[in-house]
């Protein structure tokens, strides 16, 4: 057996690559499955996806796990994604944190089944001292969402009698996603083109690539594919000048 192939990097790469995990349902209505073997497949192509991206250059990878509107799906395909929750941290977290992966969950913990809390805890506990390549799920997570937080977070620092300015960076600051590098990339399958209210402040400047290959048949030649696409991009953030898309320097 022939091993996986692996995609070399662009000289231009994003430092920082989200992704939007669609087509599990599709792919599995195509081959007559259920939805829950599409939802395991998509576990496998994450899998892949992890290993490939710090290989393609990418320091930070953010992928949408689990929306805040995702709780309105019948009751035994929410189920079915939480059990693979459990099942991927039971069996990946250790591989993850020897590997040097930083764990980040972004999204409301409150509503959360206890175990899930817990186990989101304990990804990111478990994780804190590495700095070789950051992981941020988003689960229970919307872009909505997240600002209201953030917001709230500033109305409670002004009721507490603090001073400060209400601008980007205060706003920022209090998002779940404070600290990650900016995102460079939003990526999303199945051909859908739409972000569905994920990073919707950190979208600001991000390129947008979608692809139309389903998430379970996705791997490190799609994401090495996506990458290439950025790296023809031209950015400019509003002004005339390019900026170069891997180190934000002004090119000539």
């Amino acid at each position: 057996m022939s091993a996986e192939p692996v995609a070399t990097a662009p000289a231009k790469g994003p430092r920082h690559v989200a992704l939007i995990m669609d087509g599990n349902g599709r792919w599995a209505q195509r081959r007559g499955l259920p939805r829950a073997v599409g939802h395991r497949e998509g576990v496998q192509a994450l899998r892949r996806t992890i290993k490939a991206a710090p290989e393609l250059g990418v320091q930070c990878l953010t992928v949408f796990g689990f929306s805040t509107e995702n709780w309105s799906r019948p009751a035994d395909e929410v189920s079915d994604l939480m059990g693979l929750v459990r099942a991927f941290v039971g069996s990946d977290l250790n591989r993850l944190e020897a590997a040097g992966v930083r764990v980040k969950v972004l999204g409301r913990r409150t509503g959360l089944p206890e175990d899930i809390a817990a186990i989101v805890a304990r990804a990111e506990a478990q994780t804190a001292h590495n700095d070789k390549f950051l992981l941020q799920v988003a689960f229970n997570y919307g872009g909505r969402a997240d600002l209201a937080d953030a917001a709230q977070l500033l109305v409670d620092r002004a009721r507490a009698g603090e001073d400060f300015i209400v601008d980007e960076e205060a706003l920022g600051a209090g998002l779940s996603t404070a600290g990650a590098p900016p995102v460079d990339l939003i990526v999303r399958t199945s051909g859908e083109q739409r972000l569905s209210n994920f990073l919707l402040w950190e979208a600001a400047y991000a390129e947008m690539v979608f692809q139309e290959i389903l998430w379970p048949d996705y791997g490190p030649e799609a994401l090495a594919e996506a990458i290439a696409q950025f790296a023809c991009r031209q950015r400019r953030y509003g002004g005339r000048e390019v900026i170069d898309t891997a180190y934000g320097e002004a090119a000539v």
